[in-house]
């Protein structure tokens, strides 16, 4: 810890993220990554921008892909705002809509463990809203008095989905506050709020190119909602870096938004990967959280979550283990290819007989 720290930096808690190996290669099912390349037509746009455009800056409100992305959710280009990855989207968020002195926001009490960082480096206060035995969200708590709401859905780390009916009730119930809905796995499972936004004012939908898109490496997240609230988004990068997404992101980004026939052939062949391990699994004992999202929630009845990872970790697999109370006894499974899988599948069973 250095002097030089503020009381801030001395005092957070910092999100952890997955694992990134450099020791030896893994069948890496940790990180939530699409284990499929990102369409061809991605590589070609970004060595096409490849020239000496390079020496300027980027477009800062990045308006050829927001003019895409309108195109695509039936919106207009005003209700579009890029940014670097949705993580920075979220980030921007609290600034932007969520008082310090404010009443709590609402976040599930199992959800992506990003928000209450957010929340405590923001100085945001924030009330959790319980989950049952099997991660389903009280959805009547986020009716109570708020000064804001988060809500993954699909959420994170479980997978679990809410109905686009749940989701226009939460927000249309709570008219004064901002309802932030992460769809970062909505792609695999479930039907996106996009639709909604023309009705609600109060909604901003949070999405990523990262999973379904296969760009976790490329950096480029977006935000869909009422035009005052992308103001707001502006107002925040413009206070921080205007220039947040490159010249060679926002290219590739357009390209694999507009190769449609390729996202769809890889999606649906991670869906049906799905749902082969989760019956794989089921039938070894498993307890198998259904999903919606590109990863798996497991529970071995006798063997202990921490010690399967670690087994798993020796046998060259890699999977997320959350050390946190309620999920201690869970872990997370990024489904890859089918040959990555049935390695996985092969190690599970060897540990669980061993």
């Amino acid at each position: 810890m250095s002097r030089y720290w503020t009381e801030k930096v001395k005092n957070i808690k910092p999100y952890v993220p997955g694992e990134q190996p450099k020791d030896r290669a893994y069948v890496k099912l940790n990180t939530n990554e699409n284990p499929y390349p990102p369409s061809p037509k991605v590589q070609d746009a970004i060595r096409s921008a490849t020239d000496e455009t390079l020496r300027l800056y980027p477009d800062p409100e990045s308006g050829a892909l927001c003019e895409s992305i309108a195109a695509h959710f039936g919106l207009k280009k005003k209700n579009v705002f890029i940014g670097n990855g949705s993580d920075e989207l979220l980030a921007f968020c609290f600034p932007a809509f969520f008082e310090p002195a404010g009443k709590p926001i609402l976040f599930a009490e199992i959800t992506y463990s990003f928000y209450p960082v957010y929340a405590d480096f923001f100085g945001v206060a924030y009330r959790l809203i319980p989950v049952d035995e099997n991660f389903n969200v009280s959805v009547d708590g986020y009716f109570s008095e708020n000064g804001g709401i988060l809500v993954a859905n699909p959420n994170a780390p479980t997978g679990k989905g809410l109905t686009l009916e749940i989701v226009e009730t939460i927000v249309g119930r709570n008219p004064e506050s901002v309802v932030i809905l992460d769809e970062a796995y909505i792609d695999f499972g479930g039907t996106t709020a996009a639709g909604l936004i023309p009705r609600y004012p109060n909604l901003l939908v949070v999405r990523t190119l990262s999973k379904s898109y296969s760009l976790a490496g490329l950096r480029v997240g977006f935000a869909l909602g009422h035009e005052d609230l992308i103001e707001g988004l502006a107002r925040v990068r413009d206070s921080i870096n205007s220039y947040t997404v490159d010249r060679l992101a926002q290219a590739g980004a357009r390209a694999a938004l507009e190769d449609d026939a390729y996202f769809q052939e890889t999606r649906s062949k991670i869906v049906k990967t799905r749902d082969r391990v989760s019956q794989a699994l089921t039938s070894q004992g498993f307890r198998v959280i259904p999903s919606d999202a590109n990863f798996v929630f497991i529970s071995h009845p006798s063997m202990p979550a921490r010690s399967l990872f670690a087994g798993l970790r020796e046998k060259g697999v890699l999977v997320r283990y959350f050390d946190k109370p309620k999920i201690d006894q869970y872990l997370r499974v990024t489904i890859g290819t089918d040959d990555d899988m049935d390695r996985f599948l092969k190690a599970v069973e060897e540990i669980c007989r061993s």
